[in-house]
């Protein structure tokens, strides 16, 4: 019974944006209005700098791994935990506080998988991080690493409803991502850390 009280509060604490509230307690611009007008730590950090930046990537992380770890305190199953975890980061893309236009996910689908397994999390953490590093390409590490995250589920819990919670929050990190990945092909992408 749990899971079916976990599921619509997983939702609602996903449709808490990060990005807009630190920005207004920060007194930056909307995150939906200026920059990418991604409201995501990546467009926080062009608008206000790191701290301000990582304060939205640690509460949309957190609303991604607490409703999963609640669930898993209650003994929740596989397939529970597979629907706590995806109705957070539905709630992140399509927040019923913020006239349902969210963030691309990234964050928050890094806290769910961090919840399901914290290998897999950290694999796929382990995975933005390089990628960045070496491309400076916020995006693109995303989509790589969300490419690669539900083969790391599956080898490290071999759950078949965890892996496939996972693969359908590649397949909506990637089409979020479809306007970075336009811009990756015509090599006019923005570089981590370039101001707005």
């Amino acid at each position: 019974m749990a899971v079916w009280f976990l599921v619509p509060l997983a939702y609602l604490l996903g449709s808490l944006s990060s990005a807009v509230i630190v920005s207004r307690l920060f007194h930056l611009p909307d995150p939906r209005e200026q920059g990418s007008k991604n409201p995501g730590a990546t467009n926080v950090l062009r608008l206000g700098g790191k701290k301000a930046a990582a304060i939205t990537l640690l509460g949309d992380a957190g609303k991604g791994l607490v409703p999963v770890l609640l669930a898993k305190a209650f003994d929740a199953d596989a397939i529970s935990m597979a629907l706590v975890g995806l109705a957070a980061f539905f709630g992140h893309l399509y927040p019923v506080f913020f006239q349902f236009k969210g963030g691309k996910g990234v964050a928050t689908a890094l806290g769910v998988l961090l919840g399901f397994a914290w290998a897999a999390g950290l694999a796929a953490l382990a995975t933005w991080i390089i990628v960045a590093f070496v491309s400076r390409i916020s995006s693109l590490a995303a989509l790589v690493a969300s490419v690669l995250t539900p083969f790391y589920v599956w080898f490290l819990t071999g759950s078949e409803q965890l892996t496939g919670a996972a693969g359908v929050m590649a397949l909506f990190l990637i089409w979020r991502h479809r306007g970075n990945i336009e811009r990756l092909l015509q090599g006019q992408e923005a570089r981590i850390g370039r101001k707005a």
